[in-house]
């Protein structure tokens, strides 16, 4: 054959298709978890409800620069904690991806970690969260990883990440008033801490004497 004909194969090409990456949806949501308790796992799962999420990471904070020293329990044992409490829970995972980072924890730095192709993040923060984003270390980078899911309780409403180009949602949640602070401080004073923290963790705690100095 010629050259130029068309069974010529220097001149025929074969282009091999793209191949079709699984969509998946994980959702983020970071924090010292010092530790964990109920009002976490409800935005968990009312977030993953609401988005139909795959599974919601819980990501531990190694070394949160914006806390630095005021942690009380080691990141280990947060972890250990967090995973007692996602363990009967569907759709929720501890995640270890911050426990060896060996620097301070940046939100732009975990997601780059946690990215995969075909894999659509959603970083999951509250309302007093996302009101604090101006102050993040690599904000801008963070625009391009993930969309944001501000959770919003009563009387928080509307509220969005700074500038534009931004991705986000909003998912409204019931108003549970728990903070990490307070379970430590009922712990310290002696005072129960059933129902505001899962039962795995109530004993977790008490089984490794967490929390009792002020």
């Amino acid at each position: 054959m010629n050259a130029g004909s068309r069974g010529d194969p220097a001149r025929c090409s074969y282009t091999r298709p793209m191949p079709e990456w699984p969509s998946e949806r994980i959702g983020v949501l970071g924090g010292s978890f010092d530790p964990v308790h109920n009002a976490h796992l409800v935005a968990a799962t009312d977030v993953r409800a609401a988005l139909g999420l795959d599974r919601v990471l819980f990501v531990v904070a190694g070394d949160p620069w914006q806390k630095r020293g005021s942690l009380v329990a080691a990141v280990d044992v947060r972890f250990a904690l967090v995973e007692e409490a996602v363990s009967d829970i569907d759709g929720l995972e501890a995640s270890p991806v911050e426990l060896d980072a060996g620097r301070p924890s940046v939100t732009a730095d975990t997601l780059e970690r946690l990215a995969r192709p075909g894999r659509s993040l959603f970083l999951i923060l509250g309302a007093d969260a996302v009101k604090n984003m101006a102050t993040w270390r690599r904000l801008e980078d963070t625009k391009a990883l993930a969309t944001v899911v501000a959770v919003e309780r009563a009387g928080e409403v509307g509220v969005e990440p700074p500038g534009p180009g931004w991705r986000t949602e909003h998912v409204r949640i019931p108003r549970l008033d728990i903070s990490s602070s307070e379970i430590r401080a009922r712990v310290a004073a002696d005072r129960p801490i059933d129902g505001l923290v899962p039962s795995a963790v109530v004993r977790a705690i008490r089984r490794r004497g967490l929390y009792t100095r002020s």
